[in-house]
């Protein structure tokens, strides 16, 4: 059903494509947009995975029936969807991808793109030239305070930025490593800057701009059984002329909330997960928001999903108004430069320049 078909007042009717760990963030977040969008359907690698996965969702009060899906034919061939949520590891995504598009349905999927840049950017370029909507969820941005301290960036009310700092200093049982293809590079295309630094990295490329240049070591630690890296030290020289450091990890126990720290001549603010503060070199604190936790600790799933459903509601209305969503396929390559560029730093041993040339599309 096209826009122009739908009555006003009607929901847009959404699919989830995979019922992992964030599978129920995001039933959680669909549920609290009504009425603007419902739950319609979901596909799981298994027809009784879907189907258990809709039963759990229809006990969820105000969701009603979800469909379950025996494969990805049956999705595309349902006339009432008007977009999806993929949620699948990114080395399933390639040809979902290309069906979806070839059906003319819109796409929100959950980071990464793609295992590495130059995959993610053939996924990019399959949704531009087939003129679909490809949305990237990268829920940080979406934080009220993080929109805060965005707002004190563009109207130059820190001052001459000189200084970042990132630290995500998250902890993750050898449990979690256990899965099948976690932290491996065939599936996920790495370990902590892919699956858990990318939001912090993209939420620090939104607010201070492009990394231009960066020397790093990434390494497993011993606490840890897994192919990739569990351990990123880095530091970055910015677009801009500042420096900045970076320290990413899921080896330290019992793991904390992520922070950034943005310093400028007339002010340093520390961004944490539901907490900005400000600390003004005239003397002046304040503290907007309040501490909150982000799945750093043993439990990964330890966090609200009201950001994931500003992310829903944000690529909805860009369907409705007919514009793009705030994070496209295309503006989320620029973390996947960084953190390409991050690995061949580490293993070549030494500095890397990162090309800034990501053209937009034609």
């Amino acid at each position: 059903m096209t826009q122009a078909e739908r009555p006003s007042e009607a929901p847009l009717n959404v699919a989830l494509i995979g019922v992992g760990m964030v599978a129920k963030t995001h039933l959680r977040a669909v549920r609290d947009l009504a009425p603007l969008v419902r739950l319609h359907g979901v596909l799981a690698t298994t027809p009784e995975r879907a189907q258990a996965f809709a039963d759990t969702a229809a006990r969820e009060e105000g969701v009603g029936d979800v469909v379950a899906y025996a494969d990805l034919e049956a999705l595309i061939a349902d006339e009432a969807l008007d977009f999806v949520i993929v949620l699948t590891p990114p080395n399933a995504r390639q040809g979902i991808v290309e069906a979806l598009c070839a059906a003319r349905l819109p796409i929100l999927m959950e980071k990464p793109v793609e295992r590495d840049l130059a995959r993610a950017r053939a996924l990019v370029e399959t949704c531009e030239r087939a003129g679909n909507r490809l949305g990237i969820v990268f829920q940080h941005r979406f934080r009220s305070v993080s929109e805060q301290l965005a707002t004190l960036l563009q109207d130059g009310a820190l001052g001459e930025v000189g200084l970042v700092e990132v630290s995500v200093p998250w902890w993750r049982e050898q449990a979690y490593y256990d899965e099948p293809g976690r932290g491996t590079f065939a599936r996920d295309g790495g370990g902590v800057l892919i699956s858990q630094a990318i939001h912090s990295l993209d939420l620090m490329l939104s607010l201070v701009g492009d990394v231009s240049r960066v020397q790093a070591m990434a390494v497993r630690t011993r606490f840890h059984d897994m192919e990739a890296e569990d351990f990123v030290s880095a530091g970055l020289t910015l677009s801009s002329g500042a420096v900045g450091s970076l320290q990413a990890s899921t080896a330290q126990y019992p793991g904390g909330a992520e922070f950034i720290i943005v310093h400028g001549n007339k002010c340093v603010a520390r961004l944490g997960a539901g907490q900005l503060a400000l600390d003004w070199r005239d003397g002046r604190q304040e503290i907007v928001g309040e501490a909150g936790s982000t799945g750093g600790g043993a439990d990964p799933m330890a966090f609200t999903h009201a950001w994931h459903q500003s992310v829903i509601e944000d690529f909805a209305l860009s369907l409705q108004q007919g514009r793009a969503p705030r994070v496209t396929g295309r503006e989320a390559l620029r973390v996947h430069r960084l953190i390409d560029a991050l690995i061949a730093s580490s293993g070549a041993g030494r500095a890397i320049d990162l090309d800034l040339d990501l053209p937009s599309s034609d």
